[in-house]
């Protein structure tokens, strides 16, 4: 008499089933995680371009005696801010004014941030 000695090896398809769920449940808990994380980076980026402006805007009123300026002449290669890199799609002020809050308009579409020196 022959014997069937067959052993279980490898999963079943519940069992693959069950893995693939737990992975997605992972991944959707982690997602809105990663999400925050993207946008408080944008915030702290959008923020220091806006402290530049103002840093930059203050030195332009020291060195040139007037109460505000276009954003024109603090932004370029040879200026006080070299170049601006839009994070978020974010749309910055025409100008600077001395003693004026610096507004950012439209991050990522939704938000407003202000730099206040």
């Amino acid at each position: 008499m022959k014997r069937m000695n067959q052993s279980a090896k490898g999963f079943t398809l519940v069992e693959i089933m069950i893995v693939v769920v737990i992975i997605g449940l992972l991944a959707a808990m982690a997602i809105p995680a990663f999400q925050k994380v993207r946008q408080a980076s944008q915030d702290k980026a959008v923020l220091n371009n806006a402290r530049q402006i103002s840093a930059a805007g203050d030195q332009y009123f020291l060195e040139n005696g007037v109460s505000s300026v276009s954003l024109n002449n603090l932004i370029g290669p040879t200026n006080y801010v070299k170049s601006l890199n839009l994070v978020a799609n974010e749309t910055y002020p025409a100008g600077c004014t001395q003693g004026e809050a610096v507004t950012v308009l439209g991050v990522a579409g939704a938000r407003t941030i202000t730099y206040a020196p």
